[in-house]
């Protein structure tokens, strides 16, 4: 997960992660110094990050609420877990998507947090990249091998 960010930032890309533990923080690893990157927080000070990016939209709550399958059983603060992952698919308007997601999911399927921000992503018609899929980890590594990124910006 760090190379490949190491790689995605110097081909310009802009991270956008939620500073979780795990995939969060190792892409966030690899991200150079001078590099891009948006680090989207449920509430300030997350995990000890120093982001100032936490403060969730009504519309971030409305369009979380619009993918994820329990809602509404939901307490505060998993709901605004889940919140912050539209900004990590869609930038911190909503409206400027990513140009991919790559993720880590056991298996590869769409659970957790990922999952929302999986299921938004494909509602939006951006290609996913789970590594936690063989075929997706190896298109992923061709590409730093090659030194191609082979998704148009």
């Amino acid at each position: 997960m760090t190379q490949i960010a190491r790689f995605l930032c110097d081909k310009d890309y802009i991270l956008r992660s939620g500073a979780a533990v795990g995939a969060d923080a190792a892409f966030e690893a690899g991200v150079c110094r001078g590099c891009m990157k948006e680090i989207y927080l449920p509430w300030k000070g997350f995990n000890l990050h120093h982001s100032n990016l936490y403060n969730i939209s009504s519309e971030a709550y409305a369009l979380a609420a619009e993918f994820h399958p329990a809602w509404g059983k939901l307490s505060n603060g998993p709901r605004e877990l889940i919140a912050r992952n539209g900004y990590q698919v869609l930038g911190y308007d909503l409206h400027t998507p990513s140009d991919f997601v790559v993720c880590w999911t056991p298996k590869g399927k769409t659970v957790g947090g990922t999952g929302q921000a999986i299921r938004i992503a494909q509602a939006h018609g951006i290609p996913v990249f789970n590594l936690g899929r063989d075929k997706d980890l190896d298109f992923l590594k061709e590409c730093i091998k090659t030194n191609q990124i082979f998704i148009s910006k």
